[in-house]
């Protein structure tokens, strides 16, 4: 008798858009492998749709690495598993709380010690800080990263940041008349399926070494050059105004939210007056050093670690 091969899925999400993405990933291998879903669980719920306040003033702890706890994992931390997937979505450059604590925490550091992981992310557009973060984590946790897949919302990035907000306040995701429908693309959802195959056949043979060659292979990670340079100068932003606000307190304290206002107020205007000047410019690095900002690509679309 066959056994079948043991996955288990980590994952947070708000809006159940993440979940759909790990589905149809898995979807073809229904049947074929053992899943676990360990669904993370904030010890005290973030709330959605968001009110705007609370949402900015999350930020300087989300970008800090200081997250709100989560509820102890229903999962056995000691069982064996060949493959885990850890599904998270990047918050202010950074990965989300729930993320973060777990990888921060014992129980996720024990669960992790010598697995294979796959990172599979369901993002706006900008997710290389937020990689980074939790390669140092899964590093830290003895972990192997052995793969990572990215889902972006391809619309242009000033749209994207539109849709998202009024999909974050309002809870509206549809299409309006002047805008596309919030979040990934229904499309890369549902073809996302296309994973499944390299997946299932490291999972049959327990080779892992060519995994992440093969899922580049069906464009598991596109990255356009100038979100890096964009990348870059917003994580620089956030860790200033992430320090300048929780100087002032924790997360609601009454005498940090003047900070949080101001920096509510010039994040948006700071956004639309980057993207284009960042267009710019990448496009004058592209010429200027195109290898070095090539090299940079190649990076961020790997797995490895600095």
């Amino acid at each position: 008798m066959n056994v079948k091969p043991k996955v288990l899925v980590v994952y947070y999400t708000q809006t159940g858009q993440l979940k759909r993405i790990v589905d149809h990933v898995l979807g073809p291998l229904e049947g074929k492998v053992d899943v676990t879903y360990e669904q993370l669980v904030p010890i005290e719920p973030f709330v959605f749709p968001w009110k705007k306040q609370t949402f900015y003033d999350t930020m300087p702890e989300t970008v800090l690495g200081k997250p709100r706890g989560i509820q102890p994992l229903r999962v056995d931390v000691n069982a064996q598993f060949d493959l885990v997937i850890l599904a998270y979505q990047p918050w202010f450059l950074s990965p989300s709380q729930p993320t973060a604590a777990f990888l921060q925490s014992e129980q996720g550091k024990q669960l992790l010690k010598g697995k294979n992981v796959i990172t599979l992310l369901g993002s706006r557009n900008m997710w290389l800080n937020a990689q980074e973060k939790v390669k140092g984590y899964l590093d830290k946790a003895g972990a192997k990263l052995v793969g990572n897949i990215v889902l972006v919302d391809k619309s242009p990035n000033l749209v994207s940041l539109i849709t998202v907000l009024r999909w974050a306040f309002k809870g509206k995701k549809e299409a309006t008349r002047f805008l596309p429908q919030a979040g990934v693309q229904e499309n890369e959802i549902i073809t996302s399926n296309r994973f499944a195959a390299p997946i299932e056949k490291a999972l049959t043979n327990n080779s892992w070494d060519t995994l992440h060659s093969e899922l580049l292979a069906l464009n598991a990670v596109e990255l356009l050059p100038n979100l890096i340079l964009l990348e870059d100068r917003g994580i620089k932003a956030f860790r200033f105004w992430a320090k300048f606000i929780s100087a002032k307190g924790g997360p609601g304290a009454q005498a940090r939210q003047p900070r949080v206002t101001m920096y509510r107020s010039l994040l948006l205007v700071g956004i639309f007056v980057l993207t284009p000047i960042t267009l710019i410019s990448s496009l004058i690095k592209l010429n200027l050093k195109k290898n070095e900002l090539q090299r940079e690509v190649e990076y961020y679309k790997g797995i490895s670690l600095r």
